[in-house]
């Protein structure tokens, strides 16, 4: 994967790259936006310093570190990403209310579609919003979204200076645990 230019970033404002999904996933991992170095190389969570793959690895998700080009092959392992705005951004921060909100809605109607067993929505602010829980903590969430268990764990990005690289690790490795425990994956 090559690295992006200043020019390739600007380009990718506003543009959008493919959801790694298909039907029936056991878990399918939910970003806030695609940023414009995901959005140059066309590869979630593809910026150097983003601890989502790390994470990944660490907490028993993937059986090694997997690099932003592999993101295909979550699927056979029963995962996929999607984010819950598909426009590209320099920042999360960068999105209004309404995008968030419309993006909730839309993800609503892709979960009804696609049915993954849990949507593992990455960053508290931006689910509190796009679904209109002001009140809601990390973890499993009281109601389901189209059927689908919601979990809300900590955004992977390395801006998130709340949850550094072994605590980020933990959460995501409890949730593992759980979804074992309930039977929703297999350990």
């Amino acid at each position: 994967m090559m690295k992006p230019t200043r020019n390739d970033l600007l380009a990718a404002q506003n543009t959008t790259i493919q959801d790694v999904i298909a039907p029936e996933l056991d878990v399918l991992f939910c970003g806030i936006n695609t940023g414009l170095y995901s959005a140059a190389t066309g590869h979630h969570f593809a910026r150097p310093g983003n601890r989502f793959w790390p994470t990944l690895h660490r907490s028993g998700f993937t059986p090694h570190l997997f690099t932003p080009d592999q993101e295909l092959e979550l699927i056979s392992l029963g995962y996929g990403i999607t984010n819950i705005v598909d426009r590209a951004t320099a920042a999360a921060a960068d999105l209004t209310q309404e995008e968030l909100i419309a993006g909730g809605k839309h993800l609503e109607r892709k979960l009804q579609v696609f049915r993954p067993k849990v949507l593992a929505v990455l960053g508290i602010s931006a689910y509190r919003t796009a679904f209109n829980k002001p009140k809601a903590i990390l973890g499993l969430q009281p109601e389901t979204i189209a059927k689908s268990i919601v979990w809300v764990l900590p955004n992977p990005s390395g801006l998130n200076a709340h949850f550094p690289p072994v605590k980020l690790a933990a959460v995501f490795k409890e949730f593992r645990e759980k979804l074992i425990e309930t039977g929703i994956i297999e350990g």
